[in-house]
C-alpha cells in the first residue's frame, strides 16, 4: 500500500483541509479546553502535529537528502510494527499514551492563526522537499523511535499517516467538548 510522493503530498493536503475546517468550527476557548491534566486540548494536538512534521519528520528527511552523519548503517531495518504500517498505509489504530511532561506535552496555542499558519507551512514544506524526495537514496535512513529505520521517502510518508491517526483523536476530543458543553447548558 505505499503510495508515491505525489500522492502522499496529495492526501496530506486533504487531511490537512480537514484540520483546517474543523479549525473554522472552533472558538479559542473550544480549542484550549481540556477535561484534565493528563488530555491534551484540540489545540494542543494541532501544535503537536505541526511541531512533529516540522521538528521530527521533514528535518529527518532533509537529514536523510543530505546523507548526514546522523544516518544510519543502510543495513538497518524497520521494526515490526514500521513494516505493518507501510504495508497497511496507515498507523496502527491503538491510542498511544505518554504521561504528561514538559519535553513531551505541547503547550495550548496562542492563537488559530497560528494553527491555521503551522498547518500551511507544513504542506509547503512537503511540497518544496517532495521532489527531492524521490532522488534521494533508500540507504540514507534515521530511526523512528517505533518504526525503525527510515528513508527519505519513507520519512515523508509518515507525515500523513501520522495527520490522519490522529483524525481519531480529534473526534474524541470534539465529543468530550460536546458532552462539557452540553453538561454546561443542563447544569
Amino acid at each position: 500500500m505505499v503510495k508515491t510522493t505525489a500522492e502522499a503530498l496529495q492526501a496530506m493536503e486533504t487531511t490537512v483541509g480537514r484540520y483546517l475546517a474543523e479549525l473554522t468550527r472552533l472558538d479559542m476557548e473550544q480549542l484550549l479546553y481540556k477535561t484534565n491534566e493528563e488530555e491534551w486540548s484540540i489545540g494542543q494536538m494541532f501544535v503537536h502535529l505541526i511541531q512533529s512534521a516540522q521538528f521530527m519528520h521533514l528535518r529527518n528527511v532533509e537529514q536523510c537528502l543530505a546523507g548526514s552523519e546522523a544516518t544510519v548503517d543502510a543495513a538497518e531495518r524497520k521494526t515490526e510494527r514500521g513494516e505493518e504500517a507501510f504495508a497497511c498505509g496507515s498507523y496502527p489504530s491503538i491510542r498511544i499514551r505518554v504521561p504528561a511532561s514538559p519535553q513531551y506535552t505541547p503547550r495550548q496555542p496562542e492563537s488559530k492563526g497560528q494553527l491555521a499558519e503551522g498547518l500551511h507551512a507544513v504542506v509547503e514544506r512537503m511540497k518544496q522537499t517532495e521532489a527531492a524526495v524521490n532522488e534521494s537514496p533508500d540507504g540514507r535512513k534515521m530511526v523512528h523511535p517505533g518504526f525503525g529505520a527510515l528513508n527519505a521517502k519513507e520519512w515523508f510518508l509518515i507525515i500523513d499517516m501520522h495527520y490522519r491517526h490522529h483524525l481519531a483523536q480529534l473526534e474524541r476530543l470534539k465529543a468530550s467538548l460536546a458532552a462539557a458543553e452540553v453538561g454546561q447548558i443542563n447544569g
